[in-house]
């Protein structure tokens, strides 16, 4: 399998639509997180968000506000990440390729997932990257004291955005496998992302008590606990306490290891035509 990860990770690194895909996730994260409310405070303007304040914005705040996006916008964007390391091999025509070199279809895709968790990795670390590098420069502007979360914080919050944000990838890889396709796959993935969970949220949960309870198995549900679990602000969309957040890791794990066995199963048994 180690030879499939390297070149899925060769792939990964040299897809020039994956650099853009972290560009926009970095782009988002500043923009939404520090510099839209920091304008806010700045300028001393009101609106929906203006309970937000300073200290909110500062580096001892990363934890959470590193892990906002990660539940819809951020997962989103790492989901289409995942659709295209695994769709874009039916829409180029490559498996057949792949495969008669010599590797298994379980092999290939062990090491498709392993170079997702990777880069899914990576989208984390550079998001809390960045994210450190604006609450550090809004202290300075401001004249704040710099404090930072505890080490023991700061590994915490890494590891669950890791495990969201590699959820969201699996997903995006499933629907890839189960469609052999990218735009449909895309679309759907994005669609219940951004749409149907949130309207299950505000619309449906506060009028049918089986929905508010079904919330609490869902894989958006779950990541946007676990987020608000280690200080996500609970104004971000997608952020709720819904469940505690170890309930909410242990079923983001689920949902990630479901989503990854439900891929290697459809990939086993079915044509890669």
């Amino acid at each position: 399998m180690s030879g499939s990860c390297r070149a899925e990770l060769v792939k990964l690194v040299r897809r020039p639509a994956n650099w853009l895909l972290l560009a926009i996730t970095l782009a988002l994260a500043l923009t939404f997180t520090y510099l839209f409310p920091y304008a806010s405070i700045a300028g001393d303007t009101v609106g929906p968000n203006d309970e937000r304040t300073l200290p909110t914005l500062l580096p001892d705040q990363l934890v959470g506000n590193s892990l906002g996006g990660l539940p819809v916008f951020l997962g989103a964007i790492v989901l289409i990440m995942g659709v295209l390391a695994v769709g874009g091999e039916y829409g180029w025509g490559t498996w057949k390729t792949v495969l008669t070199q010599g590797p298994s279809r379980l092999e290939v895709y062990a090491g498709k997932v392993v170079a997702l968790a990777v880069a899914a990795l990576a989208v984390v670390l550079a998001v809390f990257a960045v994210g450190a590098l604006a609450s550090v420069l809004i202290a300075l502007a401001e004249a704040q004291p710099v404090r930072w979360p505890a080490p023991v914080d700061l590994l915490t919050g890494l590891g669950a955005g890791w495990l969201i944000a590699t959820m969201w990838a699996m997903l995006g890889a499933v629907l890839a496998v189960a469609l052999r396709a990218v735009a449909l796959p895309v679309g759907l993935g994005l669609v219940w992302l951004l749409a149907v969970q949130n309207l299950l949220s505000a619309i449906a949960a506060p009028l049918l008590d089986w929905v508010a309870r079904a919330q609490q198995a869902l894989p958006g549900p779950n990541a946007g606990s676990l987020a608000a679990a280690l200080g996500a602000y609970p104004g971000t969309p997608g952020v709720a306490a819904t469940v505690g957040g170890a309930q909410a890791a242990v079923v983001v794990a689920a949902y990630l290891v479901g989503f990854a066995a439900a891929g290697a199963v459809l990939l086993h048994r079915r044509d890669i035509g």
